[in-house]
């Protein structure tokens, strides 16, 4: 009997569904193709849902995205709701609620896509970062007093613990000795500002890459990482950080991949359900018209199917899609990529069933 993966798919708001359909699209594409079966189950999560009941999430939601082996997330974000509530009330509450404590983001430049930095290709551009995902500054410690007043005072707080940034760093070190690409860890932090939160990073690090013989370790504050990134992002293999520093790089991180249009991640519990999605929002000034790229959603879903543990047809799509961008597309930018959503939907499908 194939095995068979139950997916739970929350196509979200403005041009999610639309992404989310190609995604699937060539899913089933490799599935028909590597011999599993993917069953999806569709979730009306988002602004239409909150607008329409005044909830974001269901007190049912999360027991019942437990079942399920991997959720396929489109984009949140609706022009008729106040930013933060569908952010907070679905995507932080899923994040927090499933423990999905690394948030992990390939940061890779394809074949045909216009890098922005003078003379770098996609063999300077090939890293990962491994985000905390469930702790620092967005866990909500901290509070205000004297609002609205000229005392007011607004206190925002980090929490690290150790539990929280050992799990992260020891996820990292066997993700990188899984990537067999050149063995480095670099930890990016602040130790010199932040010397409470970072001496406990630099600690833990330290301590687990003891057991890491084979990974070399290596440190960089912050604000040389982005630096970096710039200058020389072919010094990067794996990178490690906390969850404020995380959110920032990751998403130089994708312009110097070409941008939005591709940049794909995933949250991951890897002793739970994970989800994986596009980076980008929900670009509703684009919804229903068919021109909005899909490829970061199609990568989203080929990281998912290489967590599930299906690393061949993760890799295929990713191949795919690589044979798409080298060939096929004029640009990543929606209304400039020379081909529809769906068309491109179609030629990633072909070249997954091709390869």
């Amino acid at each position: 009997m194939p095995k068979t993966y139950n997916i739970a798919v929350i196509p979200g708001d403005g041009t999610g569904p639309e992404v989310v359909a190609e995604g699937i699209k060539v899913l089933n594409a490799v599935s028909a193709r590597a011999g599993f079966k993917l069953d999806f189950h569709h979730f009306d999560f988002g602004g239409e849902r909150y607008l329409r009941t005044g909830e974001t999430l269901p007190e049912t939601a999360i027991e019942e995205l437990k079942k399920y082996d991997s959720i396929y997330l489109g984009a949140i974000g609706h022009p008729d709701v106040k930013p933060g509530i569908l952010e907070k009330g679905i995507l932080l509450t899923l994040r927090f609620k499933l423990d999905q404590y690394i948030n992990l983001r390939p940061v890779r430049l394809y074949p045909g896509i216009d890098c922005p930095i003078k003379d770098k290709g996609p063999e300077h551009i090939d890293f990962v970062v491994v985000r905390e995902n469930t702790e620092g500054l967005y866990a909500g410690a901290g509070g205000v007093l004297k609002k609205g007043t000229p005392d007011e005072v607004a206190v925002q707080e980090s929490i690290n613990t150790r539990k929280g940034v050992e799990r992260c760093i020891r996820f990292a070190f066997e993700y990188c000795r899984k990537r067999k690409k050149d063995n480095k860890l670099t930890l990016c932090g602040k130790t010199n500002v932040l010397t409470y939160a970072f001496d406990l990073w630099e600690r833990a690090f330290y301590e687990v890459a003891k057991e890491y013989p084979d990974i070399k370790p290596d440190y960089a504050h912050v604000d040389a990482i982005t630096m970096w990134f710039v200058k020389n992002p072919e010094w990067f293999d794996v990178i490690v950080t906390d969850n404020m520093f995380g959110d920032i790089i990751t998403d130089l991180g994708a312009m110097i991949q070409g941008g939005m249009g591709i940049a794909a991640g995933g949250n991951i519990n890897p002793e739970g359900v994970s989800m994986f999605e596009p980076i980008g929002g929900s670009a509703p000034k684009y919804k229903g018209k068919n021109m909005i790229n899909p490829l970061a959603a199609i990568c989203a879903a080929g990281i998912m199917l290489e967590h599930l543990g299906e690393e061949d047809s993760g890799r295929a799509v990713e191949q795919a899609v690589m044979k798409v961008t080298e060939k096929h597309l004029k640009s990543l930018a929606a209304g400039q990529m020379g081909l529809t959503t769906t068309e491109v939907g179609d030629l990633v499908a072909k070249y997954v069933a091709e390869i």
